[in-house]
């Protein structure tokens, strides 16, 4: 590892941008991650829409407490998969297909579906309280884009 390798964050080489550091004063490096687990399509969604809507302290404060909501949501829906993936999985081991086991499957990941969109509806609601109009503007066109995906 060459000196300047070690004085890279993980994040950085990770990514490949290879920048020294992450300039969280301007925000000015994003990344984007389609795949990323937060369900944001943002490595750092808080940075990268306090740079983008060019938030206030006060509006960054806020939006922490949205987006951790959101993520708590998402973290639950990613236990109720793996909770409805057993219980497929245990309706397809027997001698018999447990049909039950399978609708229940069914049923929870319908429901905790539902509750993660139902938290994405109102997370956009808070942003729309927290943002003025020019903000708000700009994270449509950064949904519109795909450039933010929720």
């Amino acid at each position: 590892m060459s000196c300047h390798e070690s004085s890279v964050s993980h994040e950085h080489r990770a990514c490949g941008c290879g920048t020294r550091r992450h300039p969280s004063a301007s925000f000015a490096h994003h990344h984007y991650s389609p795949g990323d687990p937060s369900g944001f399509g943002v490595r750092r969604p808080l940075r990268f829409l306090a740079w983008k809507l060019e938030l206030d302290e006060r509006q960054v404060t806020a939006l922490a407490a949205i987006l951790n909501d959101l993520k708590t949501e998402r973290a639950q829906a990613a236990v109720d998969d793996r909770r409805a993936l057993s219980l497929l999985a245990e309706a397809a081991s027997g001698e018999t297909f447990d049909a039950e086991r399978a609708a229940q499957a069914a049923k929870l990941r319908s429901e905790s579906s539902q509750k993660v969109q139902q938290k994405v509806v109102d997370a956009l609601s808070g942003m729309h309280a927290l943002l003025e109009p020019p903000q708000r503007e700009r994270l449509a066109y950064l949904l519109r884009t795909g450039t933010l995906m929720m």
